[in-house]
């Protein structure tokens, strides 16, 4: 077995900016594949860098995510990180310059990319798909537009400044997470509208983005009409994303600790049913305590289960080395798109 296979399907956090002696047991253990950041554990820029490093160290190889994706949603603020635009702002310069819109979102994409990686982080969870129907608050302006088609282009092109610098992506909600009000990290949102409306409308992006779609995060949102079950515990679901829409790329549950996922039992009946339904690997995020109950409720996987999640997992590293910080800084291509973004949020 190669090392790869040996990384399991569990994706979990750490708890300060160092790690303790509890984080590098959960980190080496052979069901984590992958660690996820929060504002919490970075205080500054080098500081991130010594944490990413000592996460790679002690796992060569994991997967370190975090999620960025610009407005409310940016883990990472200080320290020279540039102040990214949220998705809205995109949708609406698109609603007067359809041209100068793809091109602000390439340069978000590859600016965002661009700083993680020199920073040691190898994938963000964006882009949101979500339709603006300006009922979500938790959607709110980390949505593109309204309109999935523009939604679609908005994310093509800031897939392609992601993929740019190195960095895969991973569309999230799937199906779609904007035209329900209730949040999942609190409620379970109940989206009542039928499976050829919600495909029509709120799915079309993940379908018209087709290969350009690396990973999908599927929402904690209950569809009644088409299954009881939240999309990422609905085999349903998941099969219409991989059968009917041809993705073959990782699926991310959403955040098991969500009051969202409460519908599936334990934190370890929710990952035995997500990975039932067809997630490639599942988050547990701000609760050590569950994520060692995590650990400890699961089977390492083998055979076809752990060789599709390495394949998957092969698919999401980096493709092309980081520059260092400090080289970025002198990185034309780089200069070029910070100018774009800092133009767009001073206008």
């Amino acid at each position: 077995m190669t090392e790869q296979t040996q990384f399991g399907p569990v994706m979990l956090d750490v708890v300060g900016t160092t790690l303790n002696d509890d984080d590098l047991r959960r980190i080496r253990h052979p069901l984590t594949g992958g660690v996820i950041l929060f504002a919490r554990n970075y205080t500054d820029r080098a500081q991130l860098v010594a944490l990413t490093a000592a996460i790679h160290a002690a796992r060569p190889g994991i997967l370190i995510a975090v999620d960025h994706e610009g407005g409310r949603v940016q883990r990472f603020r200080t320290d020279g990180f540039t102040r990214l635009p949220a998705m809205k702002k995109l949708g609406e310069l698109w609603d007067s310059d359809v041209l100068l819109a793809t091109r602000a979102a390439t340069a978000v994409g590859y600016v965002l990319a661009a700083e993680l990686r020199a920073c040691g982080v190898d994938l963000s969870f964006t882009p949101v798909l979500d339709l603006d129907y300006g009922e979500s608050a938790v959607i709110g302006d980390r949505a593109f537009h309204a309109d999935a088609r523009v939604v679609t282009m908005l994310a093509k092109s800031l897939n392609h400044g992601l993929l740019l610098a190195g960095m895969a992506n991973c569309g999230k909600h799937f199906p779609g997470h904007g035209f329900v009000q209730a949040d999942s990290h609190v409620a379970i949102p109940v989206d009542r509208r039928g499976l050829s409306e919600i495909l029509a409308d709120d799915a079309a992006p993940y379908g018209w983005l087709g290969l350009s779609l690396t990973a999908v995060m599927p929402a904690h949102v209950i569809y009644p009409e088409v299954d009881k079950h939240p999309a990422g515990f609905s085999k349903k679901w998941l099969t219409i994303l991989r059968q009917d829409m041809g993705f073959d790329g990782m699926i991310f549950s959403d955040d098991l600790s969500m009051e969202g996922a409460s519908v599936a039992g334990s934190v370890v009946e929710g990952a035995k049913a997500a990975l039932a339904a067809g997630c490639d690997m599942v988050l547990i995020c701000n609760s050590p305590d569950k994520a060692d109950q995590l650990l400890a409720g699961l089977k390492v996987q083998s055979g076809k289960a752990a060789a599709s999640l390495a394949a998957r997992l092969a698919a999401l590293a980096p493709v092309a080395p980081a520059l260092s910080w400090e080289a970025l800084q002198q990185d034309a291509r780089y200069c070029a798109a910070k100018q774009v973004v800092d133009e767009l949020m001073a206008g």
